[in-house]
């Protein structure tokens, strides 16, 4: 087919051209002389990213999956108890990966629509008069139902309930899209990765660890050789690795985070609101709704579109891909074919957002689902040229 594919999945998302040319080099010698003189100063920069002054940043090879690991097997033994809930595919899968570790998790399912229960946490907490709970699971934004949570909310009722035990947060398609403070909100371990708002191909997890957290991995006992904190330390302290990075990535990282703080982290979060608004006006002129029940839940990373009933919304993904050319995402789990997604985040602006709209207007009248042509993409127009701002 000529032209190009368009992606527009929520991750991975689309790779800027400068992060490309970043990464276009050599490989280079990762025990180089030199080399600290790179990584220093990037895992520094990385620590605005999260928002933490205290915190320490971790880099892995792996996938955000790995991150999760990381984190638990670092700071957790078999049998300590933990709180979680799951209401999307990813939330549901982090329980799986805790259960699967030996760990005593109490999940509360949740309707796939809505987010992290911070009121019941909050009874469960202050219930727990002897701290018996080590962890507390939060998962900012499920990608799988496009809904976001109330982090600070955890936060609060941990601080009120007094309660030591960790705040845990997936972070994989939130950090560097949506507001994210490290520090200010308490989190112990801010679990993301590579290919979503570091805009980066998938390959790379990476961890905000704080204070409470390196003290808990002298007490752990689950686990852990590649995912070690203790050797990432060791090596890390001096500007390298315990084991061989991916340089070439890394180099990728560097221009990212240079992208995000030359744009300046609030304009980055509010340009996603904007794409998301934009987004939320197309479908509400289709006359369809959002998986997220409340707009309180609304995600500005990813929509998950309903469909109507006798409709499949993973045709709808399918239909676009192979008439139109451009990816938008099938819905997973409890919602396959209930719906389907559009990513709006990392490397995105007026334009590249009308895309996946027009793609989505098309493929559903294509498919007989009973929408006006055009209706979407104006109300989308109409709000993004209402809300313009000048580039220079």
């Amino acid at each position: 087919m000529p032209g190009r594919n368009f992606l527009h999945i929520p991750g991975p998302t689309i790779v800027p051209q400068r992060i490309r040319n970043a990464m276009a080099i050599e490989q280079e010698d990762m025990r180089a002389a030199d080399f600290p003189e790179f990584t220093l100063p990037l895992f520094n920069d990385l620590k605005k990213i999260f928002k933490t002054e205290t915190g320490r940043i971790f880099i892995f090879p792996s996938s955000g999956t790995g991150a999760w690991e990381a984190a638990i097997s670092n700071t957790l033994s078999p049998g300590d108890k933990v709180l979680m809930s799951h209401f999307g595919q990813f939330s549901m899968l982090w329980v799986d990966m805790c259960r699967r570790h030996g760990l005593d998790v109490n999940a509360i399912e949740m309707d796939w629509g809505e987010g992290v229960p911070v009121d019941r946490y909050a009874e469960i907490l202050k219930a727990d008069t002897n701290r018996e709970i080590k962890a507390v699971f939060a998962t900012h934004n499920e990608t799988a139902t496009g809904v976001k949570s109330d982090i600070p909310g955890v936060r609060k009722a941990l601080d009120e309930a007094d309660h030591p035990a960790m705040l845990y947060v997936d972070a994989v398609s939130s950090l560097g899209s949506l507001d994210f403070r490290m520090d200010e909100w308490g989190v112990d371990l801010a679990v993301s990765g590579s290919q979503k708002g570091f805009m980066l191909p998938t390959g790379l997890g990476i961890i905000g660890v704080s204070e409470k957290a390196l003290a808990a991995r002298e007490s752990a006992t689950l686990p852990r050789t590649y995912f070690s904190f203790d050797d990432m330390i060791a090596a890390n302290d001096n500007g390298y690795f315990p084991y061989t990075p991916n340089t070439i990535y890394l180099r990728g990282l560097r221009e990212s985070v240079n992208m995000l703080m030359e744009e300046g982290l609030d304009n980055v979060f509010a340009r996603h609101t904007r794409m998301a608004v934009a987004v939320r006006k197309a479908v509400a002129a289709w006359g369809l709704s959002l998986v997220a029940r409340d707009e309180k839940w609304y995600s500005d990373t990813v929509s998950a579109v309903r469909v109507p009933e006798g409709f499949d919304g993973n045709e709808v993904a399918r239909h676009s891909y192979k008439y139109y050319n451009v990816a938008l995402s099938i819905s997973l789990g409890k919602i396959a074919g209930q719906a389907f997604r559009i990513g709006h985040l990392g490397d995105l602006n007026e334009v590249m957002v009308m895309t996946p709209l027009n793609a989505a207007e098309m493929s559903m009248k294509d498919l007989g689902i009973d929408i006006e042509p055009g209706s979407g993409v104006a109300a989308a127009q109409e709000y993004l040229r209402s809300t313009r701002q000048a580039r220079f």
